[in-house]
């Protein structure tokens, strides 16, 4: 990469409307899909893009320019080589002028994509998620030498605004379910108090009661306990009135 990285207005501007759909709360499909769009907008030569991310110790495409760009990501799964593959596992991004002149470090990858798809180019950028190897944003022409050093520049920028708008996601979705634990915590601990209170017994006995009742039924243990706060509320309200 050149020590002259080029970030001009356009590329700030973009990075300013993504921020601006990240911090709106946008879903994480929308903000990965607006990653590729730019990169395929603001990228010379770019011709389309994908985004591969690592869940549950598989990769999967979480947004992609067309199905193209799809089928490229299927593929390096499948035969286990490519340069996003690689920029996952390496420190520098991966990139391959013309995957024709026959000089490509992934041969098997090469001859599939010139076989399979009007792809002639690519460029891999791994992405992190606070240190972690998490995925790669990749870049595809459909020219050979269409992706110049300029052009891996550029993306590179890109990359790393991809990587801080993942740990943004990751934190808003984390807090989310940080909230979500705290209330079904809140709900099962009410359950077994108005239950200990109503039969008398232990809040071991009243939460093996509610854990017990939930298997029957085959429901969550949080619905349950919803039930049981609106039936001990409802009874309280019909007694009160009486």
């Amino acid at each position: 990469m050149s020590s002259d990285v080029p970030v001009d207005a356009t590329i700030t501007d973009v990075f300013r409307q993504m921020s601006a759909l990240i911090y709106a709360g946008a879903d994480s499909g929308s903000i990965h899909q607006a990653l590729v769009d730019a990169a395929a907008r603001l990228v010379e030569g770019c011709t389309r893009a994908s985004l591969l991310v690592r869940t549950r110790d598989r990769f999967v495409t979480a947004a992609s320019t067309d199905d193209i760009a799809r089928r490229i990501d299927q593929i390096e799964i499948e035969i286990g080589e490519g340069p996003c593959v690689d920029a996952i596992l390496e420190e520098a991004y991966q990139h391959d002028a013309d995957l024709t002149d026959g000089t490509t470090p992934w041969p098997r990858f090469a001859e599939r994509i010139v076989a399979e798809t009007p792809v002639r180019s690519a460029i891999g950028y791994r992405l992190f998620l606070d240190g972690d190897k998490v995925g790669a944003l990749n870049l595809f022409a459909d020219v050979p030498g269409a992706l110049t050093a300029k052009s891996a520049d550029t993306g590179a920028v890109i990359a790393s605004f991809a990587s801080v708008a993942l740990m943004a996601i990751r934190a808003r979705e984390e807090a989310a379910t940080l909230r979500q634990g705290l209330s079904s915590n809140r709900e099962i601990g009410k359950a077994v108090g108005l239950l200990m209170a109503a039969h008398h017994i232990s809040g071991q006995e009243a939460f093996e009661l509610l854990r017990n009742t939930s298997q029957e039924l085959n429901m969550k243990l949080t619905h349950v306990a919803s039930q049981v706060i609106d039936g001990q509320e409802s009874q309280f309200t019909g007694n009160h009135r009486g």
